[in-house]
Protein backbone atom coordinates (compact mmCIF):
# COMPACT_ATOMS: atom_id res chain seq x y z
CA UNK A 1 0.00 0.00 0.00
CA UNK A 2 1.57 3.30 -1.15
CA UNK A 3 1.27 6.41 0.53
CA UNK A 4 1.42 10.36 0.25
CA UNK A 5 2.50 11.15 -3.31
CA UNK A 6 3.65 7.32 -4.39
CA UNK A 7 1.58 5.60 -6.55
CA UNK A 8 0.80 1.97 -6.02
CA UNK A 9 3.73 -0.13 -6.81
CA UNK A 10 6.57 3.01 -6.76
CA UNK A 11 8.57 1.19 -4.09
CA UNK A 12 8.55 -2.17 -6.29
CA UNK A 13 9.53 -0.26 -9.61
CA UNK A 14 12.23 1.58 -7.93
CA UNK A 15 13.33 -1.86 -7.16
CA UNK A 16 12.98 -3.32 -9.95
CA UNK A 17 15.12 -0.04 -11.96
CA UNK A 18 17.88 -0.68 -9.41
CA UNK A 19 18.57 -4.42 -10.40
CA UNK A 20 18.14 -3.63 -13.85
CA UNK A 21 20.32 -0.87 -13.91
CA UNK A 22 23.12 -2.95 -12.22
CA UNK A 23 22.52 -5.80 -14.67
CA UNK A 24 22.52 -3.71 -17.75
CA UNK A 25 25.91 -2.29 -15.87
CA UNK A 26 27.23 -6.08 -15.37
CA UNK A 27 26.75 -6.64 -19.36
CA UNK A 28 27.97 -4.08 -20.35
CA UNK A 29 31.59 -4.84 -18.53
CA UNK A 30 31.83 -8.51 -20.16
CA UNK A 31 34.37 -8.87 -22.68
CA UNK A 32 34.58 -10.53 -25.44
CA UNK A 33 36.91 -12.37 -27.78
CA UNK A 34 40.40 -13.23 -27.19
CA UNK A 35 41.91 -12.16 -24.01
CA UNK A 36 45.04 -10.16 -23.74
CA UNK A 37 48.25 -11.95 -22.87
CA UNK A 38 49.61 -8.65 -20.74
CA UNK A 39 48.11 -6.94 -18.32
CA UNK A 40 47.07 -3.30 -19.79
CA UNK A 41 47.63 -1.36 -16.65
CA UNK A 42 51.23 -2.73 -15.24
CA UNK A 43 52.15 -5.38 -18.47
CA UNK A 44 52.58 -8.39 -16.67
CA UNK A 45 52.06 -11.80 -18.27
CA UNK A 46 48.49 -12.81 -17.51
CA UNK A 47 48.61 -16.96 -17.42
CA UNK A 48 46.78 -18.95 -19.66
CA UNK A 49 44.43 -20.46 -17.64
CA UNK A 50 42.93 -16.89 -16.61
CA UNK A 51 42.93 -15.96 -19.95
CA UNK A 52 40.54 -19.72 -20.69
CA UNK A 53 38.91 -18.98 -17.50
CA UNK A 54 37.77 -15.13 -18.72
CA UNK A 55 36.83 -14.55 -22.16
CA UNK A 56 38.67 -11.32 -23.24
CA UNK A 57 40.13 -10.65 -20.04
CA UNK A 58 42.58 -7.43 -20.06
CA UNK A 59 44.22 -7.00 -16.66
CA UNK A 60 45.90 -9.29 -14.37
CA UNK A 61 44.58 -10.40 -11.13
CA UNK A 62 46.15 -7.63 -8.83
CA UNK A 63 44.81 -4.83 -11.77
CA UNK A 64 40.84 -6.31 -11.92
CA UNK A 65 41.15 -6.44 -7.85
CA UNK A 66 42.07 -2.94 -7.70
CA UNK A 67 39.50 -2.32 -10.68
CA UNK A 68 36.85 -3.84 -8.40
CA UNK A 69 37.72 -2.11 -5.75
CA UNK A 70 37.53 0.99 -7.18
CA UNK A 71 33.90 -0.04 -8.99
CA UNK A 72 32.09 -1.40 -5.97
CA UNK A 73 31.22 1.99 -4.45
CA UNK A 74 29.78 2.87 -7.67
CA UNK A 75 26.46 1.09 -7.55
CA UNK A 76 25.50 2.27 -3.28
CA UNK A 77 22.86 4.92 -4.39
CA UNK A 78 19.17 4.54 -6.25
CA UNK A 79 19.78 7.40 -8.13
CA UNK A 80 15.78 6.99 -9.63
CA UNK A 81 14.57 7.12 -6.15
CA UNK A 82 12.53 10.32 -5.25
CA UNK A 83 14.90 12.73 -3.17
CA UNK A 84 12.64 11.76 0.75
CA UNK A 85 13.54 8.26 0.10
CA UNK A 86 17.16 9.00 0.10
CA UNK A 87 17.18 11.35 2.86
CA UNK A 88 15.87 8.91 5.35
Amino acid sequence: MATGWAGDGAVQDQIDATVSDAVTRARRQLRQGPGLTRCEECDAAIPAARRKAVPGVRLCVTCQQAHDERQRGAGIYNRRGSKDSQLR
